[in-house]
């Protein structure tokens, strides 16, 4: 079992609206720099970019009813990282939800590195969607 940390922002506005204005995966490198900033390229029923630490291969959850946007990331070593997203009402607004799971062999300080950069994203959605 992985040790897990669920980061979370809240986001004046409707939750239908916002799942609705980013749950696209072409739209990810505009707030999401934890998992890419270069495009990504719609490759079947995947998705490759360039991450942080080099090529990755990303399958998204399809569009739906329930602000799902979870994804499966594939860093090229054949190892695939589950990351739970969710976008949920909260009253007149929504909170965006990340679980982040800390990876077999990965230190304190890179877990801790990664959490920070999900809470930096997510002030870069925010000020995104509210514009």
């Amino acid at each position: 079992m992985l040790e897990s940390i669920t980061i979370s922002i809240s986001i004046q506005r409707n939750w239908k609206d916002l799942y609705e204005a980013i749950w696209r995966p072409e739209d990810f490198p505009k707030w999401a720099s934890g998992l890419t900033k270069s495009p990504l390229i719609k490759e079947g029923a995947s998705w490759k970019a360039e991450g942080p630490e080099g090529p990755i291969t990303v399958r998204f959850t399809d569009h739906n009813e329930f602000g799902v946007m979870d994804h499966y990331v594939d860093l090229g070593n054949g190892t695939e990282i589950y990351v739970p997203l969710r976008v949920i009402p909260n009253s007149d607004g929504a909170d965006v939800l990340l679980t982040l799971f800390r990876q077999a062999g990965m230190s304190n300080s890179k877990f801790k590195e990664d959490v920070d950069w999900v809470k930096r994203d997510f002030l870069t959605l925010k000020a995104l969607v509210m514009n």
